[in-house]
């Protein structure tokens, strides 16, 4: 039997793509979650009297708490496992969610939003770890889109969910329903997922194939500290940093864009704000699909992932017309490109750290990797309130329009080859 995924047949490989699909739809989760608040923002502001320097606390405490508990989590989550970590963070994060449901004022939501973004960190180091155990290298690009796709539904679904919820029931509801979704993918959790190891329906070739495909020789963990001496792993934060302000600044300010600037109601967001997330799912499904696309007709890893990096870069500046025209439809037409642009970059960005890093240290450094993204994010979203506040939106579009540039830039001046590190490529 040859040794090529792509040629093993369907019960081969049938278990890893269940593991994916569980982790795409706790993924999904996760961001009904933390955007249920963004969603509800217009009628909890009518409710509370938050003012923009408000909406720009709440994300970046949702953001630093976030950026705090990947750096921890990811290192957590090396030592204990992804069965037992994933497990406490869902309880974590999804009853914080509910907790959303007492607020009475900005301290009480801000104190909700931390502890939100303290469990919610340890998600994506937890599914990119499962990640490399579970497929071969070749295999992970397309499974991280996967992964990531739910980004997207989960984006796609807050909107006329949340919307229905407030109208229906009251705001409260908003995210006491998104909690308890997670606690029930928890008991499919635990009676589904298990180390290919020990799996115990995986067949003994799909196990042989995982096992002799993994690029993990044995050896410890390296001491938390040792990671900041290769310029990759610098690279690599810096490179998430500058991307991630853009992206949650579409994520957490999109819908009061859409009512402050465009005239959209509530309703109207039920309706049709979740539209440009569907482009984002096409995206990450795209970017995941392209790199293994490429490698099979002989491009190198390297090459395959910088031109995909590259290519989402270049179309995500279609953001910046979008803040000038005068047309609803092109501006949402134009956001939905964005996205999409985003989300093939990002398939390919997020596989990088299983593509430099042994799996037993996958979350490790995605935790780095990941805390790195949202300290920009924590700022970006926080200064966007000022400049909101001050001028207008259009000046935060244009900075939007260059982030992806810069993010691409640092990926091919500081990581000259995409390859295994080393002792020898220390800084």
């Amino acid at each position: 039997m040859t040794s090529s995924a792509s040629e093993l047949p369907h019960a081969v490989y049938a278990v890893r793509w269940r593991i994916a699909v569980l982790l795409c739809l706790i993924t999904t989760i996760n961001y009904v979650d933390r955007l249920a608040f963004s969603v509800a923002l217009p009628t909890l502001r009518d409710i509370f009297a938050f003012t923009n320097q408000d909406v720009g606390s709440f994300s970046m405490a949702f953001l630093l708490a976030y950026g705090f508990g990947q750096v921890f989590g990811g290192r957590i989550v090396d030592y204990l496992g992804v069965r037992r970590t994933f497990s406490i963070a869902v309880v974590v994060w999804s009853l914080a969610g509910i907790a959303h449901a007492l607020g009475q004022g900005v301290r009480s939501f801000l104190a909700a939003r931390f502890v939100l973004g303290l469990g919610e960190a340890v998600n994506f180091p937890a599914a990119f770890k499962a990640v490399a155990e579970w497929f071969p290298r070749n295999e992970r690009s397309l499974a991280v889109g996967f992964v990531t796709l739910g980004v997207g539904f989960g984006s796609m679904i807050t909107p006329p969910l949340v919307g229905w919820l407030i109208l229906s029931f009251g705001w409260q509801w908003a995210f006491i329903v998104p909690g308890v979704l997670g606690l029930l993918w928890l008991w499919l959790w635990l009676r589904v997922f298990h180390a290919p190891e020990t799996h115990p329906t995986v067949s003994a070739a799909e196990r042989t194939l995982l096992l002799s495909k993994r690029d993990d020789s044995p050896g410890p963990i390296r001491p938390w500290h040792a990671f900041f001496r290769f310029r990759v792993t610098w690279a690599l934060m810096l490179s998430r940093c500058v991307a991630d302000g853009a992206v949650y600044f579409l994520l957490f300010w999109l819908p009061l864009y859409l009512v402050d600037a465009r005239g959209l109601d509530l309703k109207a967001i039920a309706l049709f704000a979740w539209l440009h997330f569907v482009f984002a799912d096409l995206g990450s499904n795209a970017g995941g699909w392209t790199s293994p696309f490429l490698m099979r007709r002989g491009w190198s890893l390297d090459s395959a992932r910088k031109t995909t990096i590259w290519a989402g870069a270049l179309l995500a500046t279609a953001v910046l017309p979008a803040a000038y025209t005068g047309s609803l439809v092109a501006c949402f037409s134009l956001i939905c490109l964005t996205l999409f642009a985003i989300q093939f970059k990002q398939a390919n960005l997020f596989t990088l750290p299983s593509d430099v890093f042994p799996a037993r240290e996958v979350a490790t450094i995605w935790g780095y990797f990941g805390a790195a993204g949202s300290l920009g994010g924590a700022l970006f979203t926080k200064w966007s309130g000022a400049l909101i506040d001050e001028f207008s939106y259009t000046p935060v579009f244009v900075m939007v329009a260059a982030m992806h540039i810069v993010s691409a830039l640092i990926v091919t001046v500081w990581i000259p080859r995409i390859d295994h590190v080393t002792d020898r490529q220390s800084t």
